[in-house]
């Protein structure tokens, strides 16, 4: 069975991966604790926004109507009843011939429809009162911000599958919403493969490398929004990396493992799913790096072989492994954002299969370019560190040269798109 092996498109990689996708349910926490998670609930306005009528402005709130000959030439005075600022309210209507004055935010006050603004009035004080004086005519809901201008209530402001961000957060305070329904977070269990591995702590000895896929991985489960179950360092021995796999299986959501799934004698894991009887969905893709990637299905888990070569591995769980936490989280938009940009210098390697170069964005004369974020090896690991983007490159071409238009996907965003495509 490892030997078993026809590329396939990514698309349609993709698209296999997807139709194993769950939905993990929902739990509910306080507010306090949900940003970056993904909305289970529509956010709907309890009241409306804003929830009275309001002045936008300092000034005086008062009667249109008494304002109605008011000009340059026949200034109209009116008696000052009492003032109030943002969080107070009038201690009554106000009535024929007065004003209150009145502060940015405050309600306005029953019987007042419309607000002059204090830079157009002139005051004074006459035995002991104060008065305002206008010389404009005022219409009636000049400057009053109405109740429920912004939002009606009932009126749903953001819909279940949204990433919560700050601005989202802001919304789920403003109308009381002290706990909220999010999509529980998938635990995503991690092994990494190789006799070969060091632990990060252990000095380099002949032959052997330290264990940076690990980390990389648990970075980027993280940052996709899963739990991380670090599961330990396989060593090349079938029946211990068999018995871990199926434990762990038991106590994960979704199993990654990196390295051992291409054909050498020592790459296991082809045999291993083979023995727990699991349904390889495809074991090689027609995409560089990361050809040898191979995803399994067994008793509703999705198991993800990536490749042992860190830049591969990056892009093995971008491209597969991140739309299904999605999934789970129960966002709308499961995949990675596509943009269209500006190719920032050569890349004259040529594409058998479609690339992803592992790229930085940055802007010029407010164009957006993407560039290569280093040597372009799936084993190197160096130029991870500036990656924000893959640049994605079609197969079947000879190379591309700087200004060329080319696909980017965004790593780092988190509204995303609804479609691989």
């Amino acid at each position: 069975m490892k030997f078993n092996r026809k590329p396939i498109p990514v698309s349609e990689a993709v698209n296999k991966v997807m139709e194993d996708k769950r939905y993990g349910g929902y739990e509910e926490i306080p507010l306090n604790q949900c940003e970056n998670r993904v909305l289970a609930e529509d956010i709907t306005a309890t009241h409306p926004i804003p929830p009275f009528d309001k002045s936008p402005y300092d000034g005086f709130a008062l009667r249109s109507e008494d304002t109605r000959i008011a000009d340059r030439d026949n200034p109209i005075t009116l008696k000052v009843i009492e003032e109030i600022g943002a969080g107070h309210r009038a201690s009554r209507p106000i009535r024929s011939g007065e004003a209150v004055r009145i502060m940015t935010g405050a309600e306005i006050p029953e019987g007042a429809d419309c607000v002059a603004m204090f830079e157009i009035c002139q005051t004074h004080e006459r035995d002991g009162e104060n008065y305002m004086t206008i010389k404009r005519k005022m219409d009636k809901d000049q400057n009053i911000i109405q109740q429920g201008s912004e939002t009606k209530e009932g009126e749903i402001l953001v819909e279940k599958g949204v990433h919560i961000n700050p601005g989202v957060k802001a919304l789920l305070a403003t109308f009381g919403y002290s706990t909220v329904k999010v999509g529980k977070k998938p635990l995503v269990g991690v092994f990494a493969t190789g006799t070969e591995l060091l632990e990060v702590d252990e000095a380099l000895v002949p032959g052997k490398i330290r264990n940076s896929n690990a980390y990389m991985i648990e970075a980027q489960v993280r940052r996709s929004g899963g739990e991380v179950k670090y599961c330990g360092k396989l060593d090349d021995e079938f029946d211990t990396c068999f018995n871990a796999v199926k434990r762990a299986l038991d106590e994960v959501d979704i199993l990654i493992t990196t390295g051992g799934v291409s054909v050498g004698d020592y790459d296991l894991m082809p045999d291993i799913y083979e023995k727990l009887g699991a349904d390889v969905r495809f074991n090689k893709i027609a995409m560089r790096p990361g050809s040898v990637t191979t995803v399994a299905e067994h008793e509703g888990k999705l198991l993800f072989g990536l490749s042992g070569n860190p830049s591969a591995c990056y892009v093995g769980f971008e491209l597969f492994v991140y739309p299904i936490i999605q999934a789970y989280k129960g966002k709308a938009n499961q995949f990675h954002k596509k943009i269209e940009a500006t190719l920032g210098q050569d890349f004259p390697k040529p594409n058998p299969f479609t690339r992803f170069v592992r790229g930085f964005m940055h802007f010029q004369e407010g164009k957006v370019f993407v560039s290569p974020a280093g040597m372009d090896k799936s084993a190197v690991v160096t130029s991870l560190a500036r990656t924000d983007v893959l640049i994605m490159l079609p197969g079947g071409t000879r190379g591309f040269e700087k200004g060329d238009k080319v696909e980017a996907i965004l790593l780092e965003d988190y509204i995303g798109q609804a479609s691989f495509e």
